[in-house]
C-alpha cells in the first residue's frame, strides 16, 4: 500500500497512486538540513537546542495558570514544546483556539495531537522574547474570551472565537 509512481516501479502489486511528482518525494529535503546542521556546527547547534528548550519553558511558565501543561518532568519543565490543555473547556473547541490565534497574526500550532483538545507550542530558536511575549499575551486574550463564552456572558455560537479567524472587511467594517 505505499504510493505507486507511473514513471518508476514503487508501491508494489497494491501502491495507491503518486503523492508527488517525483516517485521518491522531494530531494531537497535532506540537504537543506545537511546545510543547517553544518553551517551551525555542534556548538550551534547545542545552542540552538538550549534556546528552543528555554522559549518552551518560558511559554509554560507564562500560561500554565490558565491551561494546564502536560508532559512536564518532575521540576515542572518541558523540552522543547509545550501542550496546553484545553481540554477543561466545555463550549470552545481547540479549534475555535487555532482559528483565533490566526487573528493575532499566528500560525496555528499543532493541535490535537498528541492528546486531543491540546495545542502543541514548539517555539524555535530563532523566536525573540518579545515574539514570545506576543504569542502569550495573545493566548491570554483568548483565555479571556474562552471565559467569556464559558460562564454565559458572551453567546456561545455567535462570538470572536466561534467566528474566527476574522478576514481584514470584517475587521474593517465594524
Amino acid at each position: 500500500f505505499l504510493p505507486a509512481h507511473p514513471a518508476v516501479k514503487t508501491g508494489g502489486d497494491q501502491g495507491i497512486g503518486p503523492i508527488s511528482a517525483a516517485p521518491w518525494g522531494s530531494a531537497s529535503i535532506l540537504p537543506i538540513s545537511w546545510v543547517y546542521m553544518r553551517l551551525m556546527g555542534a556548538a550551534g547547534l547545542t545552542e540552538a537546542t538550549q534556546v528552543a528548550i528555554l522559549n518552551a519553558n518560558y511559554i509554560a511558565g507564562r500560561l500554565r495558570q490558565h491551561f494546564p501543561v502536560l508532559y512536564q518532568g518532575s521540576s515542572g519543565l518541558v523540552a522543547h514544546e509545550c501542550i496546553l490543555d484545553l481540554r477543561q473547556f466545555k463550549t470552545v473547541t481547540v479549534e475555535d483556539v487555532a482559528k483565533r490565534l490566526m487573528d493575532y497574526g499566528f500560525h496555528a500550532p499543532t493541535i490535537s495531537w498528541p492528546v486531543p483538545g491540546t495545542i502543541m507550542v514548539e517555539p524555535t530558536e530563532s523566536e525573540s522574547k518579545a515574539e514570545l511575549d506576543r504569542f502569550c499575551d495573545a493566548m491570554l486574550a483568548i483565555y479571556a474570551e474562552i471565559t467569556a463564552v464559558e460562564s454565559g456572558a458572551v453567546d456561545a455560537r455567535n462570538n470572536p472565537l466561534k467566528n474566527a479567524p476574522h478576514t481584514a472587511e470584517m475587521v474593517t467594517a465594524d
